[in-house]
């Protein structure tokens, strides 16, 4: 075969030996010098350093996740054809294949970056001894795997053979093994590619692009991550530092430290659509027992959190553009915090990890120790206002009284029937008792919840709801905290209600379904639709009708329950029991 050296002079090196190609009978021929091919091969000359007009501001302006437009449904086809290409006797011919499909230079470029994405395992076998690892293209293409090194180097072998102009990048990285707050010192520790399209250079992380290997470095999982492909670079600089600080293609540079210091944010964070968390430090003070996390993001998402493996200490609530997180860790010294989330719209997707923070507590806050039924997120959201619960009376995810009362209104949407129950650590509440410390009120399409709690505490109030036209059960929808300091608050229960009592009756008196023995007790009911009302004591007293209320005394003494009975239709005998009162006992 004939050897051709190609020799470039930049303006401002010395000659050197730029490639050498090899044309021969051999297997790794390259393509005929004809035509098409000839002109896409001239091309490649020597890769200029990245200038100014490379350069992006830093920090990222929110815009756009990569350095330049990309329509991905454009790709589709390309994208598809990739995967299907099954080439490994040469680089070149791998590239020839690929380069049917290709016409624009992005377009060949994400062809070369599809084809790897989905075609090159990690080597983790490789990794750990590396006597029996290939970095050589070739060797990286026929037995189909490899370390970052070599995924940087076919790639940067196939845009030359491609005619783009590529640069193989090395230096430090957030990937496995990483640390929270860890500092880089001596080697580089990855390597990945810039690439030359429409006049400017571009970043991109094919290792990363593939797949990820486990927590305990065993096992590699191809799992294709878009992010990884002409990543912006202010957002590329998350996790990858390289060693020549030109090709962070940053208008400012960061340094180490601050690479250092800098929040991690993965690719899960990006592709969710969130656009900045706070703190920007990955470890956290409490102030007081407390800290605060919150994130920003263009749509509604779904959040959730661990800290040390649990959702309990905290208060986390959903807002329109991102959620609020307050924690109370109960025990000193060092927690992991983990912030994961989900689109709201794929109700079937898992939750990623999108943040990990470590929290430094050191003092616990007692009184903010939440009930165990406590369940995040938690107050009203967008979440419940697509559940019908619109326009909350309290927006806020915790509820002060000082009594031991307090009242919470929404406007219901069509067709909801509600459920409420009280829950919290120190009360032995029945089922039914849960319930019965909170009122309905329905007034058209608004609801109240009247809320007498039995003691003084920490209470979830639970609001669950269903289609009144389905038969089914009663789905949880969020809940609130309410806190009551006061030892003095004790209210009993509402009066219990049957199933003749309609949703739009109201009790205006009395609300305590615990009578005092041998007294007057002055009733006033709002009820429709209906023909007589009795009280049944010991003796058996009617209500007057007056403007719609159902008004009247009676007497306690001698029983010990009250029950409140309607008389439907004039023209029946029988009585139904709407409400029971219990009466104290002497």
């Amino acid at each position: 075969g004939t050897q051709v050296t190609v020799e470039i002079h930049p303006k401002d090196t010395t000659p050197q030996l730029f490639k050498k190609l090899s044309f021969g009978k051999g297997p790794r021929r390259l393509p005929s010098l004809r035509g098409q091919d000839n002109k896409a091969f001239q091309r490649t000359e020597a890769p200029r350093p990245p200038g100014g007009k490379d350069l992006h501001a830093y920090p990222w302006d929110k815009s756009s996740l990569k350095s330049m437009p990309v329509d991905l449904q454009q790709f589709e086809k390309l994208d598809a054809y990739a995967l299907k290409v099954n080439v490994k006797n040469s680089v070149e011919e791998l590239v020839k294949a690929l380069l049917k499909q290709a016409r624009t230079d992005l377009e060949k470029v994400r062809v070369i970056w599809m084809w790897i994405c989905h075609h090159i395992e990690y080597d983790i076998v490789g990794y750990h001894n590396k006597s029996q690892l290939s970095t050589k293209p070739i060797d990286v293409l026929q037995t189909g795997k490899s370390i970052c090194e070599g995924y940087a180097g076919l790639f940067e072998q196939m845009c030359s053979i491609a005619g783009i102009q590529c640069m193989k990048l090395s230096g430090y990285s957030k990937g496995y093994g990483y640390k929270l707050g860890q500092t880089f010192t001596g080697d580089s520790d990855h390597a990945w590619n810039a690439v030359y399209l429409d006049g400017r250079w571009h970043l991109l992380d094919s290792t990363w692009g593939s797949g990820s290997v486990d927590d305990s470095f065993t096992k590699f999982t191809f799992r294709y991550n878009e992010f990884y492909f002409l990543t912006h670079p202010a957002l590329f600089i998350n996790n990858h530092f390289p060693d020549n600080s030109n090709w962070q293609l940053l208008k400012p540079t960061l340094t180490l430290k601050e690479f250092e210091s800098n929040m991690l944010h993965n690719s899960n964070f990006y592709m969710l659509g969130l656009l900045t968390a706070q703190p920007e430090t990955a470890v956290i003070q409490t102030v007081k027992g407390k800290a605060s996390v919150s994130v920003d993001c263009r749509s509604a998402t779904l959040f959730m959190f661990k800290l040390k493996g649990t959702d309990e200490h905290g208060l986390m609530t959903l807002k329109k553009h991102g959620m609020k997180l307050e924690i109370y860790p109960q025990k000193t010294g060092n927690h992991k915090l983990q912030i994961f989330a989900k689109p709201s719209k794929g109700s079937d997707e898992v939750y990623n990890c999108v943040l990990e923070y470590v929290v430094d507590c050191k003092s616990v806050d007692k009184a903010m120790r939440f009930p165990k039924d406590l369940h995040q997120p938690v107050g009203p959201s967008w979440f419940t206002e697509r559940q019908g619960f619109l326009r909350p009376s309290h927006p806020d995810p915790v509820i002060h009284t000082n009594d031991g009362r307090c009242s919470v209104t929404f406007t219901l949407g069509k067709d909801i029937s509600v459920l409420a129950s009280l829950h919290s650590d120190n009360s032995s509440l029945t089922e039914d008792m849960r319930r019965r410390h909170i009122m309905q009120i329905h007034r058209g399409n608004q609801i109240e919840l009247k809320i007498h709690l039995p003691h003084a505490g920490n209470f979830v109030l639970k609001i669950y709801s269903k289609k009144k036209s389905d038969p089914g059960n009663y789905d949880y929808i969020f809940n609130y905290l309410i806190t009551c300091l006061n030892t003095e608050a004790k209210w009993p229960a509402f009066p219990q209600s049957y199933s003749k009592w309609a949703e739009d009756y109201e009790i205006l008196e009395p609300l305590s379904g615990l009578l005092p023995a041998n007294r007057n007790v002055q009733f006033r009911l709002k009820m429709h639709g209906i023909a007589k009302v009795l009280v049944q004591a010991e003796n058996t007293y009617p209500l007057t009708q007056r403007r719609g209320y159902w008004e009247g005394t009676c007497n306690t003494s001698g029983c010990r329950e009250v029950f409140v009975m309607v008389h439907e239709n004039a023209n029946h005998s029988f009585y139904s029991h709407v409400l029971k009162y219990e009466v104290e006992t002497q």
